[in-house]
């Protein structure tokens, strides 16, 4: 293993480490299996000041398993160097500050995502930081009455739904965006609580997507899963990432929530996102 190599866990949240003293596209098969094992037990690892070139990052990402998709750009800039301001209001900008509420990856699509790299090449000085959510401590920190009522609840989970919340008025197809999740057709449906394939650890998964709770009429439903994220989402079980260009992180979406947070956007905001695909067996849906 390389000299110096480091696992040094988040020192005021209940997940996460911070992993120095490697280069991820030098990693060597026994760091892999300790870095693999890391992620398992922390959810989440932030490497700083890797600077990964694209196929560097592609190839990270698929070391976890495939790809629901390689890689795609989250910013603020537009494909001509300008910049996509607030004030514009386009369907980007929209799918921009959904990101801005918790959520897990893909939880609309029939497979949900097993996790993702995340990197940044251009940040803001100040905000466009990234949270993330332990759910497995949050359903730990449920009280007994609380966890046996979600024990036996599911949800629905939509784009359409949490884009909906802003105003978005999505179709399949939409503008500039390039409609990844605003499909036409069924609504997956998927339990509240869910078992970690792999370490076997009982989370909620709730988040922004999740809606229509069946047994309940839909403002109940509403209020219920609100209340969920309110209670799940605070110290010590998040941590909010303030970025660094070339930092890279991977986190995994089977426990974890995540989000944005806003910043100012006359500055440009340039991150990438490899996705990992989920395992049928362990990630598809209830029903879709």
């Amino acid at each position: 293993m390389p000299q110096g190599f480091s696992i040094q866990p988040l020192e005021a949240a209940t997940f996460g480490a911070i992993v120095t003293g490697v280069r991820i596209p030098e990693l060597d098969e026994a760091t892999w299996r300790e870095l693999h094992a890391a992620w398992l037990d922390h959810a989440l690892l932030v490497f700083p000041g890797q600077f990964l070139k694209r196929d560097e990052q592609i190839s990270f990402a698929k070391r976890f398993g495939p790809l629901e998709f390689e890689m795609a750009a989250l910013s603020n800039v537009k494909a001509d160097g300008t910049l996509r301001l607030e004030k514009d209001n386009d369907d980007m900008m929209k799918i921009l500050k959904g990101n801005m509420g918790w959520h897990a990856d893909s939880t609309y699509m029939p497979v949900q995502a097993k996790g993702a790299v995340f990197s940044a090449e251009i940040v803001p000085t100040v905000g466009g930081h990234t949270g993330w959510a332990d759910m497995r401590a949050a359903y730990d920190a449920l009280d007994g009455e609380t966890r046996t009522t979600v024990e036996g609840l599911s949800a629905y989970h939509s784009l359409h739904y949490s884009q909906s919340k802003l105003g978005h008025e999505t179709k399949a197809s939409d503008g500039e965006y390039n409609g990844y999740g605003l499909h036409s057709g069924p609504v997956p449906l998927r339990p509240l609580v869910k078992v970690h394939p792999e370490t076997g650890r009982k989370s909620l998964l709730i988040g922004r997507h999740a809606h229509n709770i069946p047994g309940m009429d839909k403002a109940q439903s509403e209020r219920f899963l609100e209340d969920l994220i309110a209670f799940a989402c605070q110290p010590p079980r998040v941590y909010h990432h303030d970025w660094r260009p070339g930092d890279v992180v991977v986190w995994d979406n089977r426990c974890l929530l995540h989000q944005a947070t806003p910043w100012d956007m006359t500055q440009p905001r340039v991150m990438w996102h490899s996705r990992i695909a989920g395992d049928p067996v362990s990630e598809a849906a209830i029903a879709a």
